[in-house]
């Protein structure tokens, strides 16, 4: 098995003081449930379940609140002893690195099939390198007459052994409970502190732009499956850390590609897991691939980010295969200048030239992050925002509807949510009719508000309340 490298400017979650905190990872051979059993625990569908060998790659994870305080959940890819697979070896890696995040593991087992040759390698392994608590789960008891098939696997010599049915919820309670038991309650503390507050980066984009690359560059170590073959990321991946004092919750999503491109069911659910990703997420980074600059899915998906109203950084990657000799700075100036004129409708979004594969201006997405949130924070005075909007509305006056003009009486901006890391700038107008505003006006007036305020990487929402 391979090993991790640790850098002293990003650390994971693990690193950063909370010594794997609270954090519980599910693990077996493929096919034995354990994303069902995840999907359980996060009391909800986050990992595709499908009855294809492998459908996990990635390790997904949540948090669980069943049991008296919150823990980490992983689901990780089924871990194979052989090659043969495309991505068996990735896969693997990416198990063992969540192992070693862990706290407590869960190897899963399945009871329809007894005990195999790759459960005895696996447990020999755990009970070898594990050095922590160890829970067998066997799965698919699904009523009381199976209950005695769990003897079955008492020569994998674990000391803790539950049957459960993952799909059913059969057992459930009293897994919980054992893991209450065995998770220290220190480390549960600091699983909720560090959990409570870390903003939500969601990196979208279509597939084989490098997404995952992307995520394994910030993270500086190889968390996510990568591989020239598109779609190598189904589910929606969290990895938690921290970068100069603030911790982040990244999450890596599935490629949106069209969807008569998405044939296969699982990549259907991980298209559609993409979207949802889009809207829960704090921030949007949206990959593209500098090479082949800006296509039709791109605008499709920026689409999408601006529809949920969401901020949002670009990242052009692959910039060192496309980096001039000579110019560079002219050359990035206008390759961003162009790429915001493609996505004309997200143009106040920060672009940032990076390579993921030599890691080059990596760190730069944290300073955009960082001044992205800091703007969000920004407030404009009642008079100052009073006076802007007047005088646009002079240089500027808006188009006659229905033989009326809009007015502009007062404004004012709203106070934002007090817990959003990147909360929307709102504006609340006083008007003497709102179906007076036509929609390239309203574009005029966010523009004003932009010119004079800024607010890069956010969308500007106007309210309008008449008489």
């Amino acid at each position: 098995m391979g090993h991790f490298r640790r850098t002293p400017r990003l650390t994971l979650f693990h690193s950063s003081g909370y010594s794997s905190a609270g954090s519980v990872a599910i693990v077996g051979r493929p096919n034995v449930g354990k994303s069902a059993l995840f999907n359980r625990l996060a009391g909800r569908g986050i990992s595709v379940v499908h009855n294809q060998p492998g459908t996990t790659r990635d390790c997904v994870v949540a948090v669980c609140y069943l049991g008296k305080s919150p823990f980490k959940i992983t689901d990780t890819g089924g871990v194979s002893m052989e090659w043969n697979s495309d991505f068996s070896s990735e896969t693997t890696s990416a198990a063992e690195a969540a192992m070693k995040d862990a706290e407590l593991l869960l190897f899963m087992a399945d009871a329809q099939t007894g005990v195999v040759p790759l459960d005895k390698e696996l447990s020999k392994w755990l009970h070898a390198t594990a050095r922590r608590p160890l829970i067998l789960v066997v799965n698919k008891i699904d009523h009381e007459g199976q209950e005695s098939m769990v003897a079955d696997f008492a020569s994998l010599g674990f000391e803790f052994c539950i049957g459960v049915s993952a799909i059913h919820g059969r057992g459930i309670t009293e897994l919980i409970l054992l893991i209450d038991r065995l998770l220290s309650d220190k480390t549960k503390q600091a699983a909720q502190t560090a959990w409570k507050d870390a903003p939500r980066i969601t990196v979208v984009g279509r597939p084989n732009v490098g997404k995952s690359s992307l995520i394994n560059a910030i993270l500086e170590e190889d968390r996510m499956i990568v591989s020239e073959v598109p779609g190598t990321t189904r589910d929606t991946v969290d990895v938690t850390c921290t970068c100069r004092g603030a911790c982040y919750t990244f999450c890596d999503t599935a490629g949106i590609r069209h969807p008569s491109k998405g044939k296969a069911s699982v990549e259907a659910f991980s298209i559609v897991r993409s979207m949802k990703a889009i809207e829960h997420a704090d921030l949007c980074l949206l990959a593209l691939d500098a090479q082949s600059g800006v296509t039709s899915q791109d605008k499709k998906i920026a689409g999408l980010i601006q529809k949920a109203c969401k901020a949002v950084v670009i990242l052009l990657n692959k910039w060192d295969l496309v980096k001039p000799q000579d110019g560079q700075q002219k050359f990035l100036r206008e390759l961003a200048k162009e790429t915001k004129r493609d996505l004309f409708f997200i143009n106040f979004a920060p672009v940032v030239m990076l390579s993921a594969k030599t890691r080059e201006h990596v760190q730069q997405i944290f300073t955009v992050i960082r001044k992205v949130s800091q703007c969000a924070a920004c407030r404009i005075g009642t008079g100052e925002l009073n006076r802007l909007l007047q005088d646009a509305l002079r240089k500027h006056p808006p188009p006659v509807r229905r033989n009326r003009r809009l007015k502009v009486y007062y404004s004012t901006q709203v106070h934002s949510e007090p817990c959003h890391p990147f909360p929307t700038p709102r504006f609340l107008l006083f008007v003497n009719d709102p179906g007076l505003l036509v929609g390239t006006y309203q574009t005029y007036l966010i523009g004003q508000i932009r010119k004079h305020l800024g607010f890069p990487g956010l969308p500007i929402e106007l309210r309008l309340q008449g008489k």
